[in-house]
Formats: structure tokens, C-alpha cells, sequence
């Protein structure tokens, strides 16, 4: 069995990140965006980023992630990141995967903390992965995110030290 290898991304990856982050965007249930990345939006958005990492298998792409600043200044040293895994990916511990490699990366770049704001109360498996690694969660934003269907769930912030 081949292992899966977290990398950078490369420009023709491009294709298929944005079908990954595209599926989870309009899943509505975990990230914030409304509107899907199109060919242009989508290079220019994974461009902007410190860092983009892929979840590689037999030259697929089944994940990626997304590291920038949590916020500017005297908060800059905050990281933040977001996971996006393909559906048909999902359960295999791309997303563990995923979030052990950009703790690295956070701390290659510079940064002292990784933060989350607005994890999915209903996301468990997140959760759970987050708490198992280390995270602290720091508290609950009732109704903070707006689902798909129109109801309002809890969000929970999440971090950890990276020293």
C-alpha cells in the first residue's frame, strides 16, 4: 500500500483543489465561504496563502490545507488554517495528516500559535482530531455559523501553542 505524501502545491494541482474546497463550500457545514473558487479566484486565493499543502496519493490530490494569519501586527504571530478533504477521501486520516503537517509549517514560518474560529459544533470528528492532537478550546459562539438549510450552529474556537 502506497503512503500518502503531504507537499506544496503546484500550479496543476490547481484543478483539483478547487474541486476539493469547492465540495466543502457547498456542503455548508464548514466553511464560511458562500460562493465557490472558479479558475481564476482560486489561483489568485491559494496564491495569497503562506502556505498550501496537498495530500498526494498516486498522483491524486484527496486534500488540502491552507495556512495565513489569524490577524495582522502585534497579533501576526497567530496562525490559522483551514482542511478540505474529497469526499470519497474522507475517514482514510487525510485530515490528521493534514493538520500535523501545517503545525510544522506554522512553526517554520514563524508562527506561535495556530488558531481556529469557527469549527462546526457539529463537526466531531474535527473535534475530536483537535482535542487528540493537543488543541485547547477556548469557547462557543452560540449560533455562529449559518448552515445550508438555513439554521444557525454553534462554533467553537480552538488553539495550541506551537513551541
Amino acid at each position: 500500500m502506497n503512503t500518502v505524501t503531504i507537499r506544496a502545491y503546484k500550479k496543476e494541482d490547481l484543478p483539483a483543489m478547487q474541486d476539493i474546497w469547492n465540495e466543502v463550500v457547498q456542503d455548508g457545514v464548514a466553511f464560511p465561504q458562500t460562493e465557490p473558487l472558479n479558475e481564476t479566484t482560486a489561483d489568485g486565493f491559494f496564491e495569497s496563502q503562506v502556505f498550501c499543502g496537498v495530500a498526494e496519493l498516486d498522483g491524486k490530490i484527496l486534500g488540502l490545507y491552507i495556512l495565513h494569519p489569524n490577524n495582522v501586527g502585534r497579533c501576526g504571530h497567530i496562525a490559522n488554517a483551514s482542511y478540505a478533504v474529497s469526499g470519497h477521501s474522507r475517514g482514510l486520516h487525510i485530515g490528521e495528516a493534514l493538520v500535523k503537517h501545517s503545525l510544522e509549517k506554522a512553526k517554520e514560518n514563524g508562527f506561535r500559535i495556530l488558531q481556529f474560529n469557527a469549527v462546526v459544533a457539529t463537526n466531531i470528528h474535527a473535534q475530536h482530531l483537535y482535542e487528540r492532537l493537543g488543541f485547547h478550546k477556548l469557547g462557543v459562539i452560540p449560533g455562529g455559523f449559518w448552515l445550508n438549510n438555513g439554521n444557525y450552529e454553534d462554533i467553537i474556537v480552538y488553539y495550541i501553542g506551537l513551541n
